[in-house]
């Protein structure tokens, strides 16, 4: 599973899957993005799982991209050629809503029929922030520090949490979010409906309530879960391509390359106007 950069174990019809790669504060690299996907399309086909819990090893949920690959993720995003981050930006025609790979590591996840309960603590930074909305349910820690951080490499989300995000925070925050990349704790994330639940020991919290959802029927779980999510009219497949597009449009471009240059120089960045 992609040199177990996750790991689950079932037990009593629950998933209790990990990010594993704790020593990068699970980063995701082209193995990560390869093995969230994968785990996702296995735990779709177990019918035995009843609920999901996902979380991360070692002191935080997920920082976000691992940018040692940044310059192979610029040349593979918005296109389908091979890159040394596992093709995240190879597009997939064949799935019911059509993602890259990028997407569908978040996608994946949301899809599953049955609930995906996030534990999440320390950061959750761009990529990992949107990992954890693409579940049904997120309990978070008092101090945890949650970011949808693209803005700060002068790029806009593009694993589909523009989908998923409004219908959790409302329009005006999703935008607010994006556009800053400030950051949001606990107590505020449930305030606005990014977290579900605070606590000192969200994998506990989590745990709990997935082994209480196992204890019901697996078809109406099921049920449940396709008929909330089946009331969001969006046009997914139209979403996502805006999505990859949209970030395409800026890999690489002066502005994008100064956001990168200007944080890692620690100076301010000196942006062109749009044309």
């Amino acid at each position: 599973m992609s040199e177990r950069r996750i790991t689950v174990e079932i037990d009593g019809g629950v998933a209790d899957v990990h990010l594993n790669r704790g020593d990068k504060m699970n980063a995701m690299d082209g193995r990560m993005f390869a093995a969230l996907v994968e785990t996702a399309d296995e735990l779709a086909c177990n019918n035995a799982v009843r609920a999901v819990v996902l979380s991360g090893n070692g002191p935080s949920f997920c920082a976000g991209l691992d940018f040692s690959g940044f310059q192979a993720m610029a040349g593979g995003v918005g296109g389908d050629e091979s890159d040394s981050t596992g093709n995240i930006g190879r597009v997939e025609k064949e799935r019911e809503h059509v993602t890259h790979h990028a997407q569908q590591a978040v996608w994946g996840w949301h899809q599953l029929p049955m609930p995906v309960i996030a534990a999440v603590h320390g950061v959750a930074f761009g990529a990992g922030c949107q990992l954890a909305v693409g579940a049904d349910i997120r309990f978070v820690t008092p101090d945890v520090r949650m970011s949808v951080l693209e803005i700060r490499w002068g790029i806009s989300p593009d694993m589909t949490i523009t989908s998923l995000l409004p219908s959790l925070i409302g329009a005006d925050r999703t935008k607010e979010m994006i556009w800053t990349g400030r950051e949001v704790n606990g107590p505020e994330a449930v305030e606005i409906g990014l977290a579900t639940h605070m606590t000192d020991d969200p994998l506990d919290g989590a745990m709990e309530l997935a082994k209480l959802i196992a204890t019901k029927s697996p078809h109406a779980i099921r049920a449940g879960k396709r008929l909330v999510n089946s009331v969001a009219p969006e046009d997914y497949n139209a979403q996502f391509e805006r999505e990859r597009n949209e970030i395409g449009s800026l890999i690489g471009t002066p502005n994008q390359v100064e956001s990168v240059g200007a944080f890692f120089e620690k100076r301010p960045p000196d942006y062109t106007d749009p044309e």
